[in-house]
C-alpha cells in the first residue's frame, strides 16, 4: 500500500472541503479572528496596572464564575485552568496570577452570543491567586482561587 499517496489524496480532500467552504461564505479569510493584542496590559507587573489596561476600574465578586484548576499544582510551568462564566451576556474573560511578575495571563474575548467558557494552560512562578475577571453588560466580575504551586511535588 502506497501511504504517501494516501495522504496526498487525505490533504487534497480537505483542502477541496476548505475551498468549498469558502466559496460558499462558511468561513471567511479576510475576518480577523483574534483581537488586537494588548501590550501595555500584558507587560504590566502588578495585577491593579493590568486591570487598569484592559479596562477595569472596579470589579463586583460573583458566585457565577466558577474557576476550576488544581488545588495542588506539581508544575507550575503547565497548569490547567477552566472558567465558566453563568453570567448572562458574557463578553471578555481575562486571567491573572497575581504573584507573576507579569499578572495577564490570558484575555479572551467573546463574541455572537459565545458560551461563557474558556479553557487553557498557564503559566505560574509559585503558589498564588487565580483571579478571573469578566465582563458582562458593560460591568466586571471577579472571582478568586488559590493554586499552590510545588516544585517536583514535594510540597507547598
Amino acid at each position: 500500500m502506497n501511504f504517501a499517496r494516501r495522504t496526498f489524496i487525505k490533504g487534497a480532500g480537505a483542502a477541496g472541503t476548505v475551498a468549498v467552504a469558502v466559496a460558499a461564505g462558511l468561513i471567511k479569510p479576510t475576518e480577523v479572528l483574534a483581537s488586537e493584542w494588548n501590550k501595555a496590559a500584558f507587560e504590566a507587573k502588578g495585577v491593579a496596572d493590568a486591570l487598569k489596561a484592559i479596562g477595569v476600574a472596579s470589579a463586583a465578586d460573583s458566585k457565577d464564575i466558577q474557576i476550576k484548576a488544581p488545588d495542588i499544582a506539581e508544575n507550575g510551568a503547565v497548569v490547567p485552568v477552566e472558567v465558566t462564566s453563568n453570567i448572562a451576556g458574557t463578553e471578555a474573560i481575562a486571567l491573572l496570577v497575581e504573584k507573576n511578575a507579569t499578572p495577564l495571563v490570558a484575555d479572551f474575548a467573546l463574541s455572537n452570543g459565545a458560551v461563557g467558557y474558556v479553557s487553557t494552560r498557564i503559566k505560574m512562578g509559585q503558589t498564588s491567586n487565580v483571579r478571573v475577571v469578566v465582563k458582562a453588560g458593560g460591568k466586571y466580575y471577579a472571582a478568586v482561587k488559590e493554586v499552590k504551586v510545588t516544585i517536583g511535588g514535594c510540597g507547598g
